[in-house]
């Protein structure tokens, strides 16, 4: 009898994580799909990893329209503003080699730039330089609208903003702006010496084993990809966005990755791990502690609710990779549209489906300003 008593006993703890594990993934489904719906998106590819479960990896919906083939979990994806959380990591490990100072004005690295000599570096890593964002501008809109398929220089993008006026004196606001990031991209090229591409390949993507992101020229799109959805104008229809050029937003947005390396990704961004010194790390962090509510942006990522990460979108893609350090859960979303639905993106949508099932107290909620793109 006590034999039998202990081996119950141990059938019943194998048999408790298990059906819990059950139960949150039929309610992660469930939610997410719910999302998808309210989303009208085509797909989505959603890795959960919570400590002391198993992992839930799901791939939902088609990665393409036309041919309806199902999306799948290691297929190549866009990944947007995600590319900042690169970029800024970039940024800050050239400061533990001592070649650049978070304050030290942009006018040291970059001619041109109004007000450069007030303007810092950490001012553009956190979204709080003033500058206007040249991809809301009505001249570069129009031209990008009328053909997506052009190839831009980082020079040329910046010639949308950089001349000013400010929209704010720098440091005293919060304004989520591309042109921040390409002029950091500048930085990193003109003190690494290598190109931006070239730096995050070398220094962070490789040591980290994450061999499937990449910083494609033009428009490279690594096989086996999802076809991307976009809605070019309000009231235009929703047209295939694969193949459109990405260089408009080049230190900003570029660059293309898998659920496979997000995950990698997401941890090592929240904690630095890996990538940058100690204290470089408590800068970083300090710069986005606290509740995260509604959001807290940041040196190069950001806070909602205590989710710390960064979420990327661009013409048919959209991206999240979050990491939640006191639980140390990560959540990683991909999402083959853009569109946004009753004033919220995929991205978010999803979110929030995933976290009020594994985090009901600390839920995604990003409003889709200032922080989306």
């Amino acid at each position: 009898m006590l034999a039998l008593t202990a081996a119950l006993a141990v059938a019943g703890a194998l048999a408790g994580p298990a059906t819990a594990a059950s139960h949150r993934d039929a309610a992660l489904t469930a939610s997410i799909q719910r999302a998808l719906t309210a989303a009208h998106a085509p797909g989505a590819i959603v890795g959960v990893w919570q400590r002391g479960r198993p992992a839930y990896v799901r791939s939902f919906g088609v990665r393409s329209t036309s041919n309806r083939r199902a999306m799948r979990s290691n297929l190549y994806m866009r990944i947007g503003s995600e590319t900042k959380t690169f970029t800024v990591t970039a940024l800050l490990q050239l400061v533990d080699q001592g070649k650049v100072g978070l304050d030290d004005p942009i006018a040291k690295y970059v001619p041109g730039v109004v007000s450069g000599d007030r303007i810092t570096l950490r001012q553009l890593a956190a979204m709080r330089s003033g500058l206007e964002n040249y991809s809301v501008t009505e001249p570069f809109d129009r031209l990008l609208t009328a053909d997506p398929h052009r190839t831009w220089t980082p020079q040329e993008l910046l010639s949308y903003s950089i001349g000013g006026p400010l929209l704010f004196a720098p440091g005293t606001k919060l304004n989520y702006s591309n042109t921040n990031t390409i002029l950091l991209g500048l930085v990193v090229e003109r003190v690494s010496g290598q190109s931006l591409g070239a730096y995050i390949r070398r220094h962070i993507t490789a040591p980290l084993g994450m061999t499937q992101t990449s910083f494609p020229a033009g428009t490279a799109f690594p096989s086996p990809h999802a076809q991307g959805y976009t809605r070019p104008t309000p009231r235009g229809k929703v047209v295939n966005a694969t193949t459109w050029n990405p260089t408009w937003t080049w230190a900003a947005g570029q660059m293309i990755s898998t659920l496979r390396d997000l995950r990698i990704w997401a941890p090592r961004l929240a904690t630095g791990r890996g990538l940058l010194s100690a204290k470089t790390q408590r800068i970083r962090a300090a710069s986005v502690a606290g509740p995260g509510d509604p959001v807290t942006y940041g040196i190069g990522l950001l806070n909602v609710h205590q989710w710390i990460g960064h979420n990327g979108s661009l013409p048919g893609y959209q991206t999240l990779a979050l990491y939640r350090p006191r639980t140390k859960t990560t959540i990683v979303a991909l999402i083959n549209t853009d569109v946004p639905s009753a004033g919220s993106a995929p991205g978010t949508l999803i979110g929030e489906a995933i976290t009020r099932v594994i985090s009901p107290r600390n839920v995604y909620t990003l409003p889709a300003a200032p922080v989306e793109g």
